[in-house]
């Protein structure tokens, strides 16, 4: 799947993902490969990406992710 982590001023990751975990609101979730659509706002905490290199953790000042046709974007306020 396609992810990508924004902030107000850079793009922070875009590439290739095998795995996704993020803190929601309410409580840490997962994506991976074909999930269903969904968007959820974020706290503070790791968002954890999984891709052929290994695994990159981010630490996101809360924010929004959206994930639509493996498609995955997240709006964070501050990495």
């Amino acid at each position: 799947m396609l992810l990508e982590i924004i902030t107000p001023d850079k793009k922070i990751y875009a590439g290739d993902a095998i795995s996704v975990s993020v803190p929601g609101t309410d409580g840490r979730f997962q994506l991976l490969n074909s999930h269903a659509p969904i968007i959820s706002t974020l706290l503070n905490g790791q968002v954890k990406v999984k891709d052929k290199e290994g695994e990159k953790i981010f630490d996101v000042k809360g924010g929004v992710i959206e994930n639509l046709e493996n498609k995955v974007i997240i709006l964070a306020e501050a990495v």
